[in-house]
């Protein structure tokens, strides 16, 4: 699985809406349940999925699918 469609596994699970829904336009503003808790449940479970730490000088800054150049910038500098 590429880490953009595990990414995509992950919002899926979090924000329970389907992978299919997810694309470049997907954000806090068209995703009903992307409200503050389910924001940090994302950032957690990126975290935990990906082994990575989002800096939280970024986290509120993550409320749009540009969030994955993020993780896997964050994969890279890990080497993975």
């Amino acid at each position: 699985m590429s880490s953009e469609q595990k990414i995509k596994s992950v919002m899926s699970s979090v924000f329970s809406i389907s992978e299919s829904e997810i694309n470049s336009g997907t954000s806090k503003d068209n995703v009903a349940s992307w409200d503050s808790h389910g924001h940090m449940n994302l950032i957690l479970a990126l975290e935990e999925s990906f082994g990575v730490s989002i800096p939280d000088e970024e986290v509120p800054n993550l409320t749009s699918y540009s969030l994955i150049k993020l993780v896997m910038d964050e994969l890279e500098a890990k080497g993975n």
